[in-house]
Formats: structure tokens, C-alpha cells, sequence
């Protein structure tokens, strides 16, 4: 994507990646008495990110950034000039209807994730370096729009009013929650307070979460459903604190998965295969294709394709979004512009029966 190779990455140490690297940065925290957590969330952060405020931002950090030239040879002007024409020309179609989108950030747009991250790395250091000293977050950590915090007892709603009124657009808006029986919930973790002032990390599921996982007869490839073994048994090695509460989380995923049909053998197959690192510079592949799950067909092909020395990857290739998810009209053919046509040759079938070398372009 055009954005990850031009626009600044993320440089803040507020900012977390993952469920993981939040687990890391509360290894060894301890939480006075006088103290509670309580997380925050932006209000509709894509659509209700200033696109004004944000390009000034963004056009101040490319400025900045003095490896710039070694990503691209376009200058910040051609760049910005770009980025506001992807960002203020959002049309769709709705039911015969066309629509332009006015305010904020294009849902679905791979842009968007980025310049709304960038503006919200902005806000947050606004907020954090004038927040009162009675409402200063002693710890702040955010995800996209999800920031967990610990703060004094009961600075939550001035903290709140705060941050509120950093964006001087008025959109960006902030929610919050606290604490509940020295619990709270961030990601998919839930974060414990032990008497000791300490934390332990459990793995938090809603109360709407039905443990349905993929079926593992349903028509997918075998390292597709042993994946969603592996994501959930990662899952709690890496979140979990205590070797007491992962034996738990284990026999709880084993339970669930075999409701939707997964074997023992299918278990005990990812403690024997735990994928191992490899050095790429002694693999040699001429590249990677992608086809569509067949069951038996793609797994010949992919023999095929071993032993060529080319990988080969499996997708589903008819799926429940494909089936019932159409929230925009489909663009009727003859109405496409600006594109590259193609047009079959009605006789093309026939000239590579005969074997006629003489060029399509000449038949009718």
C-alpha cells in the first residue's frame, strides 16, 4: 500500500501493537492504593478524523523526516498533494444513489488506519504534556482508539474533560470506563489487581462471545483450522501470566474447539509441528501463487507447484461476506471508465483449435 511506503511510521512509545506487547509492558507494574486503571475510546475515530488538522500534521512529520528521500522521490508537496485527493474524494453509490463522503476517513481505505493513527499520536501527546497534575495519567497506553491508563482515584471524568478538548474540531470525542473489582478489560485481555499491588493477565471474552470457531468439517484447508488451534493456544502463552490460569484457558479451548468438531489428534499435531524459524537465505522458491481451496484438487496442485520450487497459499474461494455482504451498488460494466477493457474474441476459441498462428487482432 502506497500510504506504508510514504507516510511516517507511528513513533510513539504510548502505542501498542498487540494483546503481546501489551502483556510486555505490564510485566513487573504495581499499582498503589491510591490508584485504578480505567481505558478510554475515541468516539467513531475514522469518520470523525479532521482531514484539515491531519494533513498539517502529517506534512510537519514528512518535513521532519530526512530518510524520506530513500523511500521515494517524491517531494512532500507532490505527496500531500496526492494524500488530499485520496482523502477528500470519497464517493459510492447506495441503491441508484451517489454519495460523497464529507467529513473524516474512508472506511475500508488503506490510508486511512495510518492518518488516523498519526493524528491520534498527535492528540495524545497534547493531552498527556498539558493534562492537570491531578488528572496526569501515570501510565497511558493505546491501541488505534483504545488507551488504558492509570490515574489517581477519581480524576477519570477531569481526565476525560481534558482530552476532550485537545481536538479543536470538536469531533474527536472520548468515552470512558473504569476499573471493576479491580478489573478491567483492554483488547482482548483482562488485567487483574492482586493484593500486592501487582497485575496478572487473563484472556477477556464479552459476554456475547459463543465460542464458534471454524468448523472442522466445513470446506476449508487442514492448516487453515489447525491455525485457529494455534492462534488461541499463542494466545494464552503470550497474554496469560500465571502457569495456573493457562492450564485453565487450555482445557477451555480444548472444550470449545471440540464442540466444532476438531479431534485430539488434531492437538496433539500442533505441539509436534509448533512451525520453527527458518533461515530464508538458504530457501530458494521462485515465488508464490494463491488458489482458490478445492479439497484434494489443491492439494495435488500444490505438489505440482512444489516441486517447481514455487509455494502455493489456499483461499476460500466462495465465503458468507462474498454471499450477504454487498453494502455498495455493483457498477454496471458499460457505465466503467478510465480503465483497461477487456474483450473477448468470439472466434479466439477457434483459432487455437485449429492452431492458427495468424494474430487475434486481425479476426472479427
Amino acid at each position: 500500500m502506497w500510504g506504508r511506503k510514504w507516510l511516517p511510521s507511528p513513533q510513539s512509545d504510548h502505542h501498542v501493537m498487540n494483546s503481546k506487547d501489551l502483556a510486555e509492558d505490564l510485566v513487573g507494574i504495581l499499582i498503589d492504593d491510591g490508584e485504578e486503571f480505567i481505558s478510554h475510546d475515541v468516539v467513531s475515530l475514522f469518520t470523525n478524523t479532521p482531514i484539515s488538522e491531519a494533513l498539517e500534521i502529517i506534512k510537519q512529520r514528512l518535513t521532519e523526516d530526512r530518510t524520506l528521500g530513500d523511500r521515494t522521490n517524491l517531494s512532500v508537496d507532490d505527496i500531500m498533494e496526492l494524500l488530499e485527493f485520496t482523502l477528500t474524494t470519497t464517493y459510492f453509490s447506495f441503491r441508484g444513489q451517489v454519495y460523497q463522503q464529507k467529513f473524516g476517513t474512508a472506511m475500508g481505505s488503506p490510508v486511512s488506519p495510518i492518518v488516523a493513527n498519526l493524528y491520534m499520536e498527535w492528540l495524545e501527546k497534547e493531552a498527556i504534556a498539558t493534562a492537570p497534575v491531578n488528572c496526569q495519567p501515570r501510565m497511558w497506553k493505546r491501541y488505534v482508539d483504545d488507551v488504558l491508563e492509570i490515574v489517581s482515584k477519581g480524576a477519570a471524568e477531569q481526565l476525560t474533560s481534558h482530552i476532550n478538548q485537545v481536538d479543536k474540531t470538536g469531533n474527536i470525542k472520548f468515552t470512558y470506563e473504569k476499573e471493576e473489582d479491580g478489573q478491567i478489560a483492554f483488547l482482548d485481555t483482562l488485567i487483574v489487581k492482586k493484593q500486592d499491588g501487582s497485575v496478572k493477565l487473563l484472556v477477556y471474552r464479552k459476554k456475547t462471545h459463543t465460542d464458534q470457531y471454524l468448523h472442522f468439517k466445513s470446506h476449508h484447508p487442514l492448516q487453515h483450522k489447525l491455525s485457529v488451534i494455534r492462534t488461541l493456544m499463542d494466545r494464552k502463552d503470550k497474554v496469560i501470566t500465571e502457569e495456573a490460569d493457562k492450564l485453565v484457558e487450555e482445557n477451555k479451548i480444548k472444550e470449545a474447539l471440540k464442540l466444532c468438531g476438531y479431534p485430539e489428534w488434531a492437538f496433539k499435531d500442533i505441539n509436534k509441528k509448533t512451525p520453527q524459524k527458518t533461515d530464508k537465505s538458504q530457501t530458494t522458491t521462485r515465488g508464490m501463487v494463491v488458489l482458490p481451496y478445492k479439497e484434494g484438487l489443491s492439494q495435488r496442485a500444490r505438489r505440482v507447484f512444489r516441486k517447481h520450487g514455487i509455494q502455493t497459499s489456499f483461499k476460500p474461494h466462495q465465503t458468507l461476506r462474498n454471499i450477504l455482504v454487498h453494502p455498495k451498488d455493483k457498477r454496471d460494466i458499460l457505465q466503467t471508465a478510465e480503465c483497461v477493457y477487456e474483450i473477448p474474441c468470439l472466434n479466439y476459441a477457434k483459432i487455437l483449435r485449429r492452431g492458427n498462428c495468424e494474430s487475434i487482432w486481425n479476426t472479427s
